[in-house]
């Protein structure tokens, strides 16, 4: 996948903030009594999911940016669970409270759709256990599966070769 320039061009980093700042806005109105508790814990996960975003465009290969994709959706679904508990308790409008959970499932869509495509596109390597299963790979000299074969193994032009991992 070709990366944009910079990570504000991405939709899901976009539509992160967005769901950030009505998060912020919406905990000013929880408790007083709240403000190290749900009120924080709201305010931080929110952060946590564009600010994952931002920096998983920021590192070098597609597994990285893959694994910071991964800790924002899960920064995401904290944020939900807290949601969920601050309309349980009264301390949020139900229908607004609901409104912000439909703006992280789209967000979440999107993570998802982007996880997809980057595991799509990425280049077939040992670290990626789904290549090893994969007929298609059957051939690849850099299927693991495949270094059992004298001339991949000992082949220095062989991308299975770890002299020769760019990792």
């Amino acid at each position: 996948m070709a990366r944009p320039k910079s990570y504000r061009d991405l939709i899901v980093w976009q539509k992160a903030m967005a769901l950030a700042r009505q998060i912020y806005a919406l905990t000013e109105s929880l408790p007083k009594r709240e403000a190290y508790g749900l009120t924080d814990q709201m305010r931080r996960s929110s952060v946590s999911v564009a600010s994952n975003v931002a920096e998983g465009h920021g590192r070098l290969t597609d597994l990285q940016f893959r694994h910071f994709l991964g800790n924002a959706r899960g920064s995401l679904y904290e944020m939900q669970t807290q949601l969920e508990l601050a309309i349980d308790l009264g301390y949020l409008d139900k229908a607004k409270g609901l409104e912000l959970m439909d703006q992280g499932w789209e967000v979440a869509r999107i993570l998802n759709g982007l996880l997809k495509s980057l595991r799509t596109n990425a280049r077939p390597n040992s670290a990626n256990p789904a290549n090893s299963a994969n007929p298609a790979n059957s051939a690849n000299p850099a299927n693991p599966a495949n270094s059992a074969n004298p001339a991949n193994s000992a082949n220095p032009a062989n991308p299975a070769n770890p002299a020769n991992s760019a990792f």
